[in-house]
């Protein structure tokens, strides 16, 4: 049964990165009618700049909360500018931005626009938040501790948040996310793991309709762990877990642990709703290599909805008219759906 449209949601979109492609998109973006109603946490400076560097029209038009959402007409956006929220200001840049030149000065207004659009969904003002790509470097090299977006949202909402990338044909979900290769075995632990396989399981079921998930849990070493003789996480930590979850009072199908070089095979992929991988580059190339520009972080386990590019700030192309405007496009397409609850249905392989 198709869930019947209620209203435009209220989506909150960071433009990440101030000298990367992310205002670039925004502008793309608002190119375009949408079945939404997007809000720019930005300095709106800085968007008519980049529009100007692209030779793009657009109108920042202000955010009424108080008036019916709405979707825009191509070439607005709407802007956040704070008016209905005095104590919480607008996100303002101190500094001039060049489009593919960092700054350490633009990362405390990097951060801020994070915190509105995540208080902003708290507090109803939104329904939604889209993200594009910050540059983590830079804001830890101006003295702030940032790990991603993902590590930021599960602080601030109190959350234990599991990162999935989505592209036509493969959903990919993670135990661990953004850590260096030699802390990942010491940060797998059975009740890690057991988590991050509960809220994908809860959140397969009621954000993607699917009735009865069918998981395929990576192992963490190669062979996964060739009988312990390389590595002993598979039979310590993660067989006992996925014995257990097999167990009476469950209704989900757990595969594995498998090789990673065998669990993306097309014939594995086909049976299953969902490829859990150990660390992030277990399992992201692959989906990149399949959907690039057309895939999509969602954000499992959050009281909000969030999704996100699956790209980096691409600092080459800022301001050129080179970016791919796919992987932005997709993400809001994917916010808009989760809202009306019509993301439904197997993403298998086929």
């Amino acid at each position: 049964m198709t869930i019947p449209i209620l209203r435009p949601p209220r989506i909150a979109l960071s433009p990440g990165e101030p000298a990367g492609i992310g205002p670039d998109l925004c502008v793309l973006l608002a190119q375009t009618a949408h079945a939404a109603e997007l809000i720019a946490i930005s300095d709106p400076r800085l968007l008519y700049e980049r529009a100007e560097h692209l030779h793009l029209p657009i109108q920042l038009l202000p955010f009424d909360p108080q008036k019916p959402p709405c979707s825009q007409p191509p070439g607005t956006l709407y802007i956040d500018t704070g008016t209905e929220r005095p104590t919480d200001p607008q996100p303002t840049l101190t500094s001039a931005v060049v489009p593919g030149q960092l700054n350490p000065e633009h990362a405390v207004y990097v951060l801020d626009t994070l915190t509105r659009a995540c208080d902003g969904c708290l507090q109803g003002y939104f329904d939604a938040m889209v993200t594009a790509p910050v540059h983590k470097a830079i804001i830890n090299d101006a003295g702030l501790d940032f790990i991603g977006h993902t590590e930021f949202l599960a602080e601030r909402l109190h959350a234990n948040p599991v990162m999935m990338l989505t592209a036509p044909g493969l959903r990919v979900a993670l135990a661990t996310t953004h850590l260096p290769l030699r802390k990942v075995a010491d940060a797998l632990t059975g009740e890690r793991l057991t988590d991050v396989i509960a809220t994908l399981e809860r959140e397969l079921r009621s954000r993607f309709a699917v009735p009865r998930p069918r998981i395929l849990v990576c192992g963490l070493n190669p062979h996964a762990g060739e009988g312990g003789h390389l590595g002993r996480e598979e039979i310590d930590i993660i067989i006992p877990v996925l014995d257990r979850l097999r167990g009476p009072g469950f209704n989900f199908d757990l595969q594995g642990p498998l090789p990673a070089d065998t669990a993306f095979v097309p014939e594995q992929l086909a049976q299953v709703d969902a490829v859990l991988a150990m660390y992030h580059d277990q399992g992201l190339p692959v989906l990149k290599h399949l959907g690039f520009g057309q895939a999509v972080n969602v954000t499992l386990g959050l009281p909000i909805i969030r999704t996100s590019v699956d790209h980096g700030t691409a600092l080459d192309l800022a301001g050129s008219g080179r970016a791919q405007i796919g992987s932005l496009e997709a993400a809001v397409q994917m916010a808009i759906q989760l809202f009306n609850g019509t993301c439904a249905g197997s993403n298998r392989f086929k």
